[in-house]
């Protein structure tokens, strides 16, 4: 029986058969959504306009195809699931690419120290009696919630 559980585990290891993250993949009508999107008309005409020519939308199909093979199978297609992370991940390299590049500003580890200091009065003064000022009364406490007759809006 020890042969037996070790051979499994083996084939565990060599194959996996849940994705870690499976939070990734979209809503498949969402790359379909998407692929339309980018091959329609409106899209073409400015893909034109900025690039030059036409930007290849196969990708948006391809990964619409494996999430519909991934969720038709219950999660057991873990090839197709896979494909749709790695596309994901891939995509949002790209979009942060930028971000990661930029070098003009330091990143912050935590917030600053003071960033939940008190308004400046000038602000305090502008903000007194807003409805964002009343309501946050309301929800800590400090207020009674004013009935719905009394509104604070004017139509003239």
């Amino acid at each position: 029986m020890g042969k037996k559980d070790e051979n499994s585990d083996t084939k565990d290891e060599q194959k996996p058969t849940a994705l870690d993250d499976v939070w990734a993949i979209r809503p498949c009508h969402l790359y379909k959504d998407e692929y339309d999107d980018c091959t329609s008309f409106k899209a073409r005409f400015h893909q034109y306009f900025i690039f030059g020519q036409d930007t290849d939308c196969s990708q948006w199909l391809t990964d619409y195809k494996n999430c519909e093979r991934y969720h038709q199978s219950n999660g057991n297609d873990v090839a197709a699931g896979a494909a749709v992370i790695k596309s994901e991940e891939e995509r949002r390299q790209i979009r942060l690419r930028a971000h990661f590049a930029n070098n003009t500003w330091e990143k912050r580890k935590q917030p600053p120290a003071d960033w939940a200091k008190p308004l400046p009065e000038w602000l305090e003064k502008r903000n007194e009696n807003t409805y964002l000022e009343v309501k946050q009364k309301e929800l800590s406490g400090l207020s009674l919630p004013q009935d719905e007759k009394g509104s604070l809006c004017a139509i003239m």
